[in-house]
């Protein structure tokens, strides 16, 4: 597949993929850009030294959005100075979240999904703000290290926000490419992936942890496009 064919010419010109967990801030990361994640344990279809994405992403795409690629990523992984996260800022944190909760058949605290802050989620439910980190923290601390040690490449696509930014067009094709939702052919994720587990219907058909486009179409010239970016890239 061509996308994966990038993938390790961009691996190449950046020196490789780095973990969430061991990053520093804003260490080699472009101000905008598409990253891909990658879990252990998966690889591609037939592929055993080849390992598959399970993720795409980017951030700022609305128009006079300001988040950087390292504010994004730094959403998703854990806090450093808790251990813990926010999943109500990193739907990647949610997804990953509540599959770890139906893998062990652990209950969601009354509190999960509820408001998109722990001060909504709070008044609606009339109790204490603490009372709500508490009871979410300790999934929070086991979504953290599941995924900082994913590895990840990132693409530099410092482009202006918008809808239809370069970054735009690259995550959703790409995704809409590696989804297995509407293409079978498309490589399948290991019997214990624990995506099998989310509570999520798009997440566990398309193999990827990723809602939105994996029932898209995509157009084949996007890659066209992440080849141009590659080639711009510092090695």
């Amino acid at each position: 597949m061509r996308l994966y064919e990038l993938l390790g010419w961009l691996a190449n010109r950046i020196g490789g993929t780095r973990c969430l967990r061991d990053h520093r801030p804003r260490r080699d990361l472009p101000q905008r850009g598409v990253y891909c994640s990658f879990e252990a344990g998966e690889f591609r279809s037939g592929r055993d030294n080849e390992r598959r994405v399970v993720r795409i992403g980017t951030q700022a795409l609305k128009s006079g959005a300001r988040s950087s690629l390292w504010r994004r990523l730094s959403q998703h992984r854990r806090s450093t100075r808790t251990g813990g996260g926010h999943y109500r800022g990193s739907i990647f944190r949610l997804h990953v979240a509540s599959a770890l909760a139906n893998q062990r058949r652990t209950p969601l605290p009354i509190s999960w999904g509820v408001s998109s802050s722990v001060r909504g989620a709070a008044e609606i439910l009339g109790v204490e703000r603490a009372a709500i980190k508490d009871a979410e923290a300790d999934l929070e601390r086991r979504v953290s290290p599941y995924i900082g040690q994913m590895p990840f490449l990132w693409l530099n696509v410092d482009d202006a926000p918008g809808p239809e930014s370069d970054r735009d067009v690259i995550e959703r094709n790409s995704i809409a490419l590696l989804s297995r939702y509407c293409s079978p052919a498309a490589d399948s994720p290991s019997p214990g992936w624990l995506g099998h587990s989310s509570d999520r219907e798009r997440v566990r058909r398309s193999g990827l942890w990723n809602s939105n486009h994996v029932d898209g179409e995509y157009d084949p010239s996007f890659l066209d496009l992440m080849e141009k970016w590659i080639d711009t890239s510092s090695e």
